[in-house]
């Protein structure tokens, strides 16, 4: 089978894709033919080596999110039949409750080999249902961005009717926020760097939406938009941004933080923190029980994940070098 490798840290010329045997399932495994996969922002950090000792630095299958359908099934395995369509969980060890150490030390394609793969085996309890609605593309799509942004949105936000939310740019997690925030009844400001994302942003649905780059005070803006404050931010920008998203959010408001693409550090302004009683909660994925629920959610309202490009598992350098580039709408794929 095909298998798209990480030699070792360093640079997205260390990718090469090798021919290894077809792996077959133990007791309580199934053996899962992958048929698209995702990327996200993570997998950039894993090819710099940028999670240090958290993450494997030779010879890493590399991606998280995959989806496909189950070709064998172990001895003991009750819940998966061959044929069943099938999306992986991002932490493999995660079913249910809080995060802890022990349910989230293992990660796909970072501290353990991830989905660029024609086959994989997966333990029967680190796979849901693929939703009904969805091709294998999209499918591929959920288990990190998605659900990140279901974490933010839905669990830790709590967000619904009436309320209001802010989103930065037009990447995976901030176009399932928008999605979710819409299906929950909430407002979203979207903020973006151009025209056509900016089009791109009203037609999903957002009501207000501001070009950072002609308006660099964006946060003011936003007050302009939800007076008195929207009452949650989903940060992506990490440093380069938070201070803006304090401006934007309302007394008592939360900003769940993603991401750091535009810094990862700040000199926090504490007096604006209290003054403002503002909630700051970061938010990485989620569990299974997490994503199983999201999944009957966009069936529930039709959800279709955003696609911006689909590349062969033969040109995942050139998918990430796009990725990095920032020029993509919603999520690039790979199909094996």
């Amino acid at each position: 089978m095909k298998v798209a490798v990480l030699e070792t840290v360093g640079s997205l010329n260390n990718i090469k894709l090798v021919d290894r045997p077809e792996p077959r399932p133990g007791p309580g495994e199934v053996l899962v033919r992958l048929r698209a996969a995702s990327l996200n922002y993570r997998d950039l950090v894993v090819v710099e080596g940028g999670y240090g000792s958290r993450q494997k630095k030779q010879d890493l299958v590399l991606l998280s999110d995959g989806a496909g359908e189950i070709a064998e099934v172990g001895s003991g395995v009750t819940k998966w039949h061959v044929g069943d369509r099938v999306v992986g969980c991002f932490f493999p060890k995660w079913s249910g409750g809080p995060a802890a150490e022990d349910r989230v030390a293992a990660s796909l394609g970072g501290s353990v080999d991830g989905v660029a793969c024609e086959y994989r085996v997966f333990a029967e309890d680190a796979l849901v249902t693929a939703p009904r609605h969805l091709n294998f593309v999209r499918g591929a799509t959920l288990p990190c961005a998605a659900l990140t942004a279901w974490t933010a949105v839905i669990e830790h936000g709590a967000l619904g009717p009436g309320q209001s939310m802010l989103t930065q740019g037009t990447g995976g997690v901030s176009l399932f926020a928008l999605q979710f925030a819409r299906a929950a009844g909430a407002q979203v400001v979207a903020t973006s760097s151009s025209a056509a994302k900016l089009e791109k942003l009203r037609g999903l649905g957002a009501a207000h939406v501001i070009n950072y780059v002609e308006t660099p005070k964006w946060g003011q803006a936003a007050l302009d938009c939800v007076p008195g404050g929207v009452d949650l931010v989903v940060e992506i920008g990490g440093g380069g941004t938070v201070a803006e998203s304090l401006r934007a959010l309302r007394l008592g408001g939360s900003i769940s933080i993603i991401g750091v693409v535009a810094g990862a550090r700040h000199d926090l302004n504490l007096p604006v923190v209290i003054m403002k009683n503002a909630h700051l909660r970061g938010a990485s994925v989620g569990n299974r029980d997490q994503l199983i629920a999201m999944i009957r959610a966009m069936e529930q309202h039709a959800i279709r994940p955003v696609i911006d490009r689909t590349f062969p598992l033969a040109e995942l350098a050139d998918a990430l070098a796009h990725l990095k580039s920032g020029r993509h709408v919603g999520k690039i794929c790979v199909e094996m």
